[in-house]
């Protein structure tokens, strides 16, 4: 495996690694680019302009969260600051790749990519506007330069138990990562409100809808790379994550078909991604097809992920405290950044 990181060299993570092999003493080196692929939750981003498809009500000048121009765009550089330093480990200027959940429209998504944090990025945007009765969306920002967009579709999630219920579609966006193809598939599951038990069928529906979108794509290409990202509002051990989805937690021992999700073992560790009531949560994760494990890096492939959680994001006082730090507590404005981590995953590719 990789070891110990040398020299880095370019915009796009043009990077030397040591390859240690049986003998430490005997060393290569081999030049690899790196990909950068987040998920982010930026915790409700509404504007302040009424909308008559949404329930918007609370984000409005005169709501109950007096939701202004000013908190508008404290939040948009909040929010920036934490986007570009995603993955900066080893790349600059943002992910190449971020899905992004609880977004109003389109029109936040672009005054979120024109902030000064993110405008040399040069990201574009896909998004399509869910039937969600809260008025929230998931959607897709990329960097131009790195990423293609080829094709890309909104799909309705419905349950048959509760047709009164309209939730977030689920975005398929295929594209050419430096001019290879890669399916991301973003999600924001249902909620566990009115209780977990109670609202679990719906999350096994999502993944069964998000399950079907990998297999129509796996029917075309069985070596199909794609990639399941979101907040799924359960943890990786969860029945709608392992079995609906079909995911598991060892790369060496998956079966036909079946994704990997390196966040199961991290879970296990008692790590997350969200708290709430003391209790932490890993609901923010990325999953992917296990084309994406080969040992041939001749074409991009898995390295390692992990979870965005640098010190400024993390309340230092209050009920709060070591949690995300939040934009709003109930209704009082805490200028913070959102309730989630953003999780990201690399993928490393042979020169």
């Amino acid at each position: 495996m990789f070891k110990n990181i040398l020299n880095f060299e370019s915009f796009f993570a043009l990077f030397i690694l040591t390859i240690l092999f049986g003998n430490v003493n005997a060393q290569e080196k081999k030049e690899y680019k790196l990909a950068c692929i987040g998920f982010y939750n930026v915790e409700n981003l509404f504007d302040t302009i009424d909308s008559k498809d949404t329930h918007d009500e609370e984000f409005l000048p005169d709501g109950k969260k007096v939701w202004n121009s000013e908190k508008y765009y404290k939040k948009l550089d909040k929010l920036a600051e934490v986007i570009s330093q995603i993955g900066d480990e080893y790349i600059k200027g943002g992910p190449h790749i971020l899905g992004l959940s609880e977004i109003e429209n389109r029109l936040v998504m672009e005054d979120l990519i024109k902030t000064n944090k993110l405008k040399d990025s040069d990201y574009g945007i896909v998004h399509y506007q869910s039937p969600d009765e809260r008025g929230v969306d998931v959607g897709l920002i990329y960097r131009k330069a790195f990423f293609e967009v080829i094709s890309s579709s909104a799909h309705e999630l419905h349950f048959d138990f509760d047709t009164a219920d309209q939730t977030r579609s689920q975005l398929l966006v295929t594209g050419l990562l430096k001019g290879e193809k890669i399916h991301i598939i973003v999600n924001h599951w249902p909620s566990r409100g009115g209780g977990e038990l109670t609202s679990r069928p719906k999350r096994k529906a999502a993944g069964d809808l998000s399950r079907k979108l990998v297999d129509s794509l796996l029917n075309i290409d069985e070596n199909a790379k794609i990639i399941v990202m979101g907040d799924l509002n359960d943890n990786p051990d969860d029945e709608s994550v392992k079995d609906n989805l079909y995911s598991g937690r060892n790369p060496d021992k998956l079966k036909k078909g079946q994704l990997y999700n390196p966040y199961y073992n991290v879970y296990k560790k008692g790590v997350g991604s969200n708290a709430y009531r003391d209790a932490w949560s890993l609901f923010d994760q990325l999953i992917f097809s296990q084309a994406l494990l080969s040992d041939d890096r001749s074409s991009y492939v898995y390295w390692k992920s992990n979870i965005c959680r640098k010190k400024f994001m993390i309340s230092t006082e209050g009920r709060y405290e070591g949690y995300p730090k939040r934009t709003f507590s109930f209704d009082l404005f805490q200028n913070g950044y959102s309730d989630h981590f953003p999780v990201y995953m690399f993928l490393i590719k042979e020169k």
